[in-house]
């Protein structure tokens, strides 16, 4: 009996044909979004702004939009917004921080439930004071940049300088861009959107990580092939490994966004946008970085030599 050969199938795609029209197209939608936070800002939750959210349910029927904004206005509590939260008998009121005298957000909250008790029972309640919220700000800019300082460090150790600088700007490409999104489509931005910017950082990174592997070992075991074909070899050969790893962790996200509830929706659509953000990033920008800064094959010589 003839032993069975195994045939590998491989990809030959030259990723670094359009190296100049994807660092332009990532140039302008880092501009875009920097200039979207500065024109439109972002549309910052009751974590950030403070305030009170009020989640509530219809006790028979669907829930009327317009019928509990009309009650509402009568108490004269500034500016209230209401949406549909999940099923059609859900109700989220929103009231946005008036005074900061203590127990101010408590006398709302009496107030509110006064109106919508009459038919409606409330499921949720959150309040977030101006100093909390102030903080919060603080500290979820302080994750971001950790994060990021962290990797950079990590990196540096890791592999050489040049892969550090090409890691940590396929990551600041990812976070800005991704805020951009936020700010053009004035999606809630709260902490869980932080959270998902976190872990932005470590799935980018994760798979910028393995390419560069591969693209180091490319370039000891080739001390002769063009560098352009010693990565676009890389990127065929870690292709595979990149799509599976980036469609499962997708169909995992796309169902949590579809059935996981209002309350996730941000969070998961932050995680979305980034797996398909982080993996153009790895491919088309972290990895034809390493060309214009001038990586080395033997990194026991100096330069010279």
């Amino acid at each position: 009996m003839r032993p069975i050969k195994i045939i590998k199938l491989g990809t030959r795609i030259n990723f670094l044909s359009k190296t100049k029209l994807f660092v332009s197209l990532s140039l302008i939608f880092i501009i875009s979004s920097i200039f979207l936070l500065f024109a439109r800002g972002l549309n910052f939750g009751i974590d950030f702004n403070g305030g009170t959210l009020i989640e509530v349910q219809k006790i028979s029927g669907n829930a009327d939009v317009s019928e509990m904004r009309s009650r509402l206005g009568q108490l004269d509590l500034g500016n209230i917004q209401l949406q549909e939260f999940g099923k059609k008998t859900d109700l989220l009121i929103r009231v946005e921080q008036l005074s900061k005298e203590e127990g101010a957000q408590q006398a709302i909250i009496s107030k509110i439930s006064e109106v919508v008790e009459i038919d409606h029972k409330i499921r949720r309640i959150e309040v977030v004071g101006p100093k909390v919220s102030a903080e919060l700000i603080k500290k979820g800019i302080i994750a971001v940049i950790s994060a990021v300082v962290s990797v950079l460090i990590y990196i540096w150790f890791r592999f050489e300088w040049q892969f550090g600088i090409g890691a940590i700007f396929a990551l600041v490409h990812d976070i800005i861009i991704t805020i951009g999104v936020f700010s053009l489509l004035q999606l809630e931005f709260n902490l869980s959107i932080i959270a998902a910017l976190l872990t932005i950082v470590g799935y980018s990174l994760n798979d910028t990580v393995v390419i560069y592997d591969r693209i180091r070992e490319e370039l000891r075991k080739y001390k002769k092939m063009p560098i352009m074909d010693l990565i676009n070899q890389a990127l065929n050969l870690t292709l595979s490994r990149t799509l599976m790893t980036s469609i499962t962790t997708l169909l995992a996200l796309i169902s949590l966004y579809l059935f996981g509830g209002e309350v996730i929706k941000g969070f998961t659509f932050a995680m979305i946008w980034g797996v398909l953000i982080g993996t153009y990033s790895s491919i088309f920008i972290a990895s034809p970085i390493l060309i214009g800064l001038n990586i080395k094959r033997d990194w026991s010589k100096n330069d010279n030599e």
